[in-house]
């Protein structure tokens, strides 16, 4: 097995750039290439038609710790069982890439030219050929080479060329990375974005393949998450092109022009992002502002997000807080070891080295040091420029390839030149994981490894130094952070970067004609919808069967169950009235069973009254039931009871009515009539019957049942009567009995007034028909809460008018005119209205006879219903009933009151 000479830099092997690419080799069984941006720029100025190398300008000394750390890797693989056992070593040739791929491009020429002379001529004039490749650091320079190293199937494994047009692997199928592509990293971006709540945001990027593409995926991955580009400012990638300082200009105006947009995404280089720095600062002074205006919240890509100072006159206070995204990484302590060797190393041995006598001047520039000095500010600049997570990819690419070559190398003799193919390693590297500090790895299939990232926060050391704080990591299969430093990010909640303010809870988004979606007015939801969280697009609507809101709610309320309670004040009242009705009802009926056998009592209908009085009850009763929380039962039960009990009612009144006349009457051809169709108890029979038959048929067919009516902000329980008409055939049936009634009434209404019940009887009826005609139209009309209220009112109405017309003058002249509650007294009354009529009779209408005839018919007739029976001595002699005019009449009489 065959060692590198040294360990460190290839001494003697730099080269001028006039005469090439300058290189840093070492020997080995099989070579690796590498390429690193150890310049950040190509000299453009002096152009010519004659090809020739261009001058590398601006020395970049994190190019330069890349490349020491593959040095590093390759010497600690060379260490390593694995290259032992397959008795192999690796040596490297590295470039400089210069950061232009033109120049990348010439120092891959050198890499195929290798390998093609192996194929070609298989000689021992031949260099060993480069089995593999390391780089580049830039997605555009990546891409370039990359189709070149395609063509001999080179495998190409790359440290920080994010751009996803490299997972493409029709395309560059021997490209690979040890880092994920930039999808992932602004999908990282926006889930960050996101949890903040800024939604208005800046970008800063270059116009090479890495800045476009990060831009576009930035672009789509935010629009889908509700994030907003206000600007997007796209730089040259290369920093001599003279349109940079122009577009900064223009970049510092835009940003300072947008006071709004708090958050600027960046993926520039760091030399743009200190050049836009130093513009906006100069910008804001020459304005007048306070610098404090020139803050933001910057979010890095991992382009820019490991620098590690600032220029001038910069301080972190002045720019803001800056936030990073960086490759995973692990620790450093096998290149920082390697650090310190150098630092050991003598001056002398690294003064052929042409990247580092370049370094090595650019520190002594301002100060002389001496040899030894001069070596420790070195390694202390190289400490300080060190990127963990690049550092550690790199390690990563070179554990890689040492893997693939020494499962090649163990049944195939590597050492020899040729028997080797890069496109075996290639394959090597495909098909095998790979261990790298006790953790395996292996590139999936697009060429990757996707680790996730860490967020860094930038802050100073007091001085221009920045040091990055680790305060979360991003894992790209759940998308979510886990922070590790919640306490760093807590001046972070309180920026603001929204174009329009936060709809609050109530309120919705309305975005106007050719704006973004980001800038919106706030709109209240209407009534019945809702938004339950800020920056809603839409209100949601409420279930309205159960729910209800007001405009601007945040939720969405449930709807009260209401209905004509037993709590309800016009409740309590109707039932007040109700329990005094069935009180007085009692009493009366009490009243009338102890005083039965008065002529009173009698006069109003005996066992009829006790009838009517029951039924009342049950009115009563019937009206109670539009109180309280309804049911089906007792939707039905109201509406029948009433039906029924007032129609009973409404039947005895009818039959007392047509006993009134039937005594009173002076037709005789009527009178005879009405004699035949008086069956008191089969009338009262029929007419309840009929009601029954029509409540039956109402309940079987389309009977009332509960039902909830959804009202806007209650849901009302009340009874529907299911069918109208038979509801109105039930009133309808009740009120032609009491047209009846009131017609029957009417026509006695001049009869004496003891015996006369007609008077109270047409009043009570008109009382009924006035209130339920009424009743119609108002129940017709009116619905919610009061509606069942409606007819308990005309209920009360009906049954008060019943009770305080047919039954309290009955009472009053009971309890307090006892003396008119004899039978002398009712006889006394029929005489008077006896010699009244007769002397109002006029005598032209026919003979005196006939008149007496007429007069005492009427008399004896309504005595005949009044008193009780006739006493045993009446009409015995002329005497006594000379008052009558006739004894053969009188007896006619009694034949009659015995009869009816």
């Amino acid at each position: 097995m065959t060692l590198p000479t040294r360990i460190g830099f290839c001494f003697g092997c730099g080269r001028s750039s006039a005469e090439g690419p300058r290189v840093l080799t070492a020997s080995g069984d099989i070579i690796i290439g590498g390429i690193f941006p150890i310049h950040e720029a190509v000299d453009k100025e002096n152009q010519s038609f004659v090809p020739r190398q261009k001058q590398c300008i601006r020395f970049q000394i994190r190019g330069l710790t890349r490349a020491l750390a593959m040095i590093n890797a390759i010497e600690t693989m060379n260490k390593s069982p694995a290259l032992a056992d397959a008795n192999i070593t690796l040596g490297y040739w590295i470039q400089d890439s210069c950061s232009d791929v033109s120049t990348a491009l010439a120092a891959t020429a050198h890499f195929t030219q290798q390998v093609n002379c192996q194929a070609r001529d298989n000689t021992s004039t031949c260099r060993q050929p480069v089995m593999a490749v390391i780089g580049a650091a830039y997605s555009e320079i990546s891409i370039a080479i990359a189709r070149q190293l395609t063509l001999q199937m080179i495998p190409q494994i790359s440290y920080s060329s994010t751009a996803v047009v490299l997972s493409d692997k029709s395309r560059f199928p021997a490209f690979m990375r040890t880092i994920p592509n930039d999808k992932h990293q602004t999908a990282a971006m926006v889930s960050l974005l996101n949890t903040y709540g800024w939604n208005w945001v800046g970008i800063v990027t270059t116009d090479g393949n890495y800045g476009l593409s990060a831009l576009d995926n930035f672009v789509s991955q935010a629009s889908e998450n509700g994030i907003c580009v206000a600007f997007r400012s796209i730089l040259p990638q290369s920093i001599t092109n003279q349109d940079v300082k122009s577009a900064i200009t223009q970049t510092a105006k835009t940003i300072i022009m947008n006071p709004k947009v708090q958050v600027i995404v960046s993926f520039a280089k760091p030399t743009h992002m200190m050049y836009l720095y130093r513009e906006l600062k100069s910008q804001i002074l020459k304005a007048g502002q306070n610098v404090e205006s020139m803050k933001r919240v910057w979010v890095a890509s991992d382009s820019w997000s490991s620098s590690v100072s600032l220029d001038g006159n910069l301080s972190l206070e002045d720019i803001g807080h800056v936030l990073g995204f960086t490759f995973k990484s692990e620790n450093l302590s096998s290149f920082l070891k390697y650090l310190d060797r150098l630092e050991a190393t003598a001056y002398a041995d690294t003064e052929n080295n042409s990247f580092v006598r370049e370094f090595y001047m650019q520190i002594n520039a301002s100060k002389h040091y001496r040899n030894n000095e001069l070596v420790s500010k070195a390694v202390k600049t190289l400490r300080e420029h060190t990127e963990a997570d690049t550092t550690f990819s790199v390690e990563m690419a070179v554990s890689a390839i040492t893997q693939a070559v020494a499962s090649i190398c163990r049944s195939v003799d590597c050492r020899t030149a040729g028997r080797v193919q890069p496109w075996e390693v290639l394959k090597a590297l495909w098909m095998q994981e790979f261990k790298l500090r006790q953790h395996t790895y292996m590139f999936d299939s697009n060429g990757d490894i996707n680790l996730g990232y860490d967020v860094n926060m930038w802050r100073s050391d007091g001085e221009k130094s920045l040091i990055h704080d680790v305060i979360a990591e991003y894992h790209p299969q759940s998308n979510n952070f886990t922070y590790s430093s919640p306490q760093s990010l807590q001046d972070l909640r309180h920026v603001i970067s929204k174009c329009s303010n936060s709809c609050v809870p109530g309120e919705f988004k309305k975005t106007a004609d050719g704006q973004h979606t980001c800038c919106y007015e706030c709109i209240n939801c209407t009534d019945n919808y809702f938004s339950n969280s800020t920056d809603m697009d839409q209100c949601l609507r409420c279930d309205t069967d159960s729910e209800w809101s007001s405009a601007g709610s945040s939720s969405c309320q449930p709807k009260r169950i209401v209905f004509f309670c037993w709590q309800n004040d016009f409740a309590v009242v109707l039932l007040t009235f109700c329990a005094l009705g069935i009180l007085l009802v009692v009493l009366v009926s009490a009243l009338f069973l102890h005083q039965r056998n008065t002529p009173i009592v009698k006069a109003a209908g005996g066992p009829l009254s006790q009838a009517i009085l029951f039924s009342l009850i049950i009115s009563y009763i019937s009206a109670v039931m539009f109180v309280g929380r309804p049911n089906s039962l007792q939707c039905k039960a109201r509406q029948v009871l009433f039906g029924l009990s007032f129609t009973l009612c409404v039947s005895c009144i009818l039959v007392k009515t047509v006993q009134i006349l039937l005594a009173f009457q002076f037709n005789p051809e009527l009178q005879e009539a009405l004699k035949k169709l008086y069956r008191p108890y089969i009338m009262i029979t029929i007419c309840v019957a009929l009601q029954a038959a029509i409540c039956i048929s109402w309940l079987i067919l389309k009977g009332p049942f509960n039902q909830i009516n959804k009202n806007p902000t209650t849901l009302l329980e009340d009874c529907n009567e299911g069918s109208n008409l038979a509801f109105g055939v039930m009133l309808g049936y009740i009120a032609i009995l009491v047209f009846v009634c009131f017609i029957c009434a009417f026509k006695g209404r001049k009869l004496p007034q003891q015996y006369n019940e007609t008077k109270f009887i047409t009043f009570s009826m008109l009382l009924y028909l006035i209130s339920w005609i009424l009743f119609v139209p108002v129940h017709v009309t009116t619905s919610g809460l009061y509606r069942p209220a409606v007819e308990m009112v005309v209920i009360l109405i009906s049954n008060y008018g019943i009770l305080s017309c047919h039954f309290f003058p009955k009472c009053y002249v009971i309890l307090f005119k006892k003396e008119q509650n004899t039978n002398s007294a009712f006889r006394k009354n029929l005489y008077e209205y006896s010699n009244k009529s007769r002397d109002s009779v006029s005598v032209s209408t026919g003979s005196v006879s006939e008149k007496q005839s007429n007069s005492q018919s009427i008399i004896l007739r309504a005595s005949s219903l009044s008193v009780p029976k006739a006493n045993s001595n009446t009409c015995r002699d002329e005497t006594n009933c000379r008052g009558f005019h006739s004894c053969s009449i009188a007896r006619k009489c009694l034949r009659r009151s015995i009869s009816i």
